[in-house]
């Protein structure tokens, strides 16, 4: 089992990258962000209380993230075998934490984690550009501003927490979408 973190600001381009990765590595894909848009969509009891999260910009609380993504572990057992990318978790250094205990009852572990390095400026501008295509409501300025903020102040330790276990691959996050891919590739070659 070969399992990814893919790390990077909101915007940074973890979702497209991972449909490559998907696709190149047959690994299995969890987004809580999707996994968490459907539970809103849907207005499940876990929806409601997620979005009084999200709508402020802010993150869901640890111990609720972990449950969700050890159920999807749970519910997609036989797909999950070859390995994972988690796209949008952890995000937080508990969380990783609670990620690596998880993955170690499973006899398992994060095999490389994958920074994609974006500046404010350029994540900014993408996640306007998508809320105008997409209609995402949480791709405003301010919300953005605040998922940033949020973004620094609890996800960025996670580089140097990983940095430490020697697993963190610094990606540079501008460029065509295959030329990011490529580097991507190049990193988990090395470590396959």
């Amino acid at each position: 089992m070969f399992n990814i973190v893919i790390f990077g600001g909101p915007g940074s381009g973890k979702g497209t990258q991972s449909d490559k990765l998907i696709s190149h590595y047959n690994l299995f894909h969890i987004s809580t962000g999707d996994v968490l848009r459907d539970h809103i969509r849907r207005g499940t009891d876990l929806g409601n209380t997620a979005n009084s999260y999200i709508s402020k910009g802010k993150l869901i609380p640890d111990d609720l993230m972990v449950s969700i993504l050890e159920q999807v572990l749970i519910d997609n057992a036989q797909a999950v075998a070859d390995g994972v990318i988690f796209d949008g978790f952890p995000r937080t250094i508990p969380q990783a934490k609670a990620l690596n205990e998880m993955l170690q009852k499973r006899g398992n572990k994060v095999n490389i984690v994958i920074g994609l390095e974006v500046p404010d400026e350029e994540l900014t501008e993408r996640l306007l550009k998508r809320g105008l295509e997409s209609g995402r409501s949480d791709d405003n300025r301010e919300t953005i501003a605040k998922r940033l903020e949020v973004y620094h102040s609890q996800t960025a330790p996670l580089k140097a927490f990983y940095q430490n276990q020697g697993i963190y691959a610094a990606i540079k996050g501008i460029g065509t979408i295959d030329s990011i891919f490529q580097s991507i590739q190049e990193a988990i070659d090395k470590v396959k």
